[in-house]
């Protein structure tokens, strides 16, 4: 039995296939897994990796900043304005977007956003290196 994967955006439907688990980080949750059968589930995502085991074995990594996941007993649907996967990461450009969030943190260690963008340029550049 396989569950129907989709990380949708308000603008795109970014991925849809079919899988055997997948694995995610829920805010105030801890790490979760998902298998065909799981009892209906909503819960909002950190900045974090999902992981989604296809049919075939294949282990597919998605970075997804923030957002929320929602799960029937044959579905699993993550919802975030923004999910890459991992072979998609432009490390170039997280490099700069870290450099950026570390320069607004030297003014105000406390920005939220700048927290917020460190932790997303942390974890692009955390997948896309291994």
């Amino acid at each position: 039995m396989t569950l129907r994967v989709e990380f949708v955006s308000p603008e795109d439907l970014l991925y849809s296939g079919e899988g055997i688990m997948v694995t995610t980080r829920t805010r105030g949750g801890g790490e979760i897994a998902f298998l065909t059968g799981h009892e209906p589930f909503i819960g909002s995502l950190q900045t974090s990796q999902v992981k989604v085991t296809e049919v075939d074995g294949t282990v597919r990594l998605f970075a997804v900043r923030r957002g929320f996941v929602s799960v029937t007993g044959e579905k699993v649907t993550v919802l975030s304005d923004v999910a890459v996967p991992v072979e998609s990461i432009d490390v170039r450009r997280a490099n700069a977007d870290l450099t950026e969030a570390n320069a607004k943190l030297t003014t105000d260690q406390h920005d939220p956003f700048a927290l917020a963008d460190r932790k997303w340029a942390e974890l692009r550049i955390e997948l896309a290196v291994g």
